[in-house]
């Protein structure tokens, strides 16, 4: 190996390891119980390994209603995104029509418009369709974002043209096509895709925060936020939440790595 290779590979452990020091100690510190956790002389791994604040987060926090929300939330959106982004950049990379240029540049602009711009509209127009304070309030707004289709879009571009042109000259609908041969080759994109997606709605706040109000229907990430008691926040709790809501993503991302670094390396290839 070489010197230099050996270099890099110092470097990036050593990054890995302070990147993953805040990880460890929240959940090291979940284990501990509250005196220790305010203690005068804070320590990385606990003195007395407890399991009381994951016990006492399940039993008065009604954790697994919220964890249950979120599985929701996350999975119908990511599963209802994929399919939508992915349609929409199959059309953007294949088809050629009056305009198509002029839809991609508006899609690409509204990346740039924060959600603070955009979310007194979206507010509105799911008020109008009853869907306040529902799941579904959360699930609808990202069933297509303009990140997904660029990305689907970008990869779909690498497939040759061929090969469906073939497709269509042996009989095959435009449909078929899609299945057969759009999604299989698509997989990298998809798994990408599906990554980010899960990881925004898992982890997202400030839209369940404005769309929910009802506590039985909190994700995870605002039960966090909201579970304070009658004196102050149960700091305990929270980390124990906090580091149980951590597993799905590391379970995802653990699934998906492989698809998602050839994903994210080859969506770029084309443009």
């Amino acid at each position: 190996m070489k010197r230099s290779n050996i270099v890099l590979y110092i470097i990036a452990i050593i990054l890995t390891l302070i990147f993953l020091l805040p990880v460890l100690y929240i959940i090291g510190s979940s284990f501990k119980p509250m005196n220790e956790l305010f203690s005068a002389v804070p320590t990385f791994f606990p003195r007395k390994f407890t399991f009381d604040n994951y016990v006492k987060a399940i039993e008065r926090g009604n954790f697994l209603i919220y964890i249950l929300n979120s599985f929701i939330v996350a999975i119908t959106s990511t599963i209802i995104a994929v399919l939508i982004n992915t349609m929409s950049g199959y059309a953007l990379a294949k088809f050629r029509f009056k305009g198509d240029t002029i839809i991609v540049i508006v899609i690409l602009s509204t990346i740039m418009l924060p959600l603070e711009v955009i979310m007194v509209p979206i507010f509105s127009v799911l008020r109008a369709f009853g869907l306040y304070d529902t799941l579904w309030a959360l699930i609808v707004p990202a069933a297509a974002t303009p990140t997904g289709i660029f990305l689907m879009r970008q990869y779909l571009m690498t497939i040759p043209d061929e090969i469906i042109q073939s497709a269509r000259i042996d009989g095959a609908s435009e449909w078929r096509i899609f299945i057969s041969i759009i999604i299989p080759n698509a997989k990298p994109a998809i798994a990408t895709l599906a990554i980010f997606s899960f990881m925004w709605r898992w982890n997202d706040y400030i839209w369940p925060l404005i769309a929910i109000s009802s506590p039985n229907k909190y994700t995870m990430q605002l039960a966090i936020a909201n579970f304070t008691g009658e004196f102050g926040a149960d700091y305990s709790s929270i980390l124990a939440m906090s580091a149980i809501s951590m597993i799905p993503m590391l379970i995802v991302f653990i699934i998906f790595q492989k698809q998602f670094v050839q994903g994210t390396a080859s969506s770029g290839m084309k443009g």
